[in-house]
């Protein structure tokens, strides 16, 4: 390959990306009452952009759990017993997506949408 089409080829890559582009930081807070929240920047999550983002639940009660249901995704990020905090790196698809306390579901869930 002529090395001015390598040279090319790897100025595109670089325009491509947006420099210092961070992952964006979902939080998703459980308990310690009957609340579960889903928050960006510090408001409740509605609609988000398919992508990949780090997830920091904050599990504050033995109590309940944090589950996220996708698309092909449903995973339970804390248990029962948990509290404390874990971080995560999830890829979200488009659709409908819900997050749930699961031993509470009745009434600790949320729904957004992801386009």
């Amino acid at each position: 390959m002529p090395k001015l089409l390598v040279v090319a080829i790897a100025s595109l890559a670089l325009l491509a990306a947006p420099a210092g582009a961070a992952t964006p930081t979902l939080t998703g807070t459980v308990g310690p009452g009957f609340t579960i929240t889903l928050t960006l920047g510090g408001k409740k999550v509605a609609t988000l952009k398919r992508g990949t983002y780090r997830l920091v639940v904050r599990d504050k009660s033995s109590s309940h759990d944090f589950r996220l249901k996708g698309p092909g995704f449903n995973k339970q990020f804390t248990s029962l017993s948990f509290v404390g905090t874990r971080t995560f790196t999830i890829v979200l698809k488009a659709g409908a997506w819900s997050y749930v306390c699961t031993p509470h579901v009745s009434s600790m869930r949320a729904t957004f949408r992801v386009t």
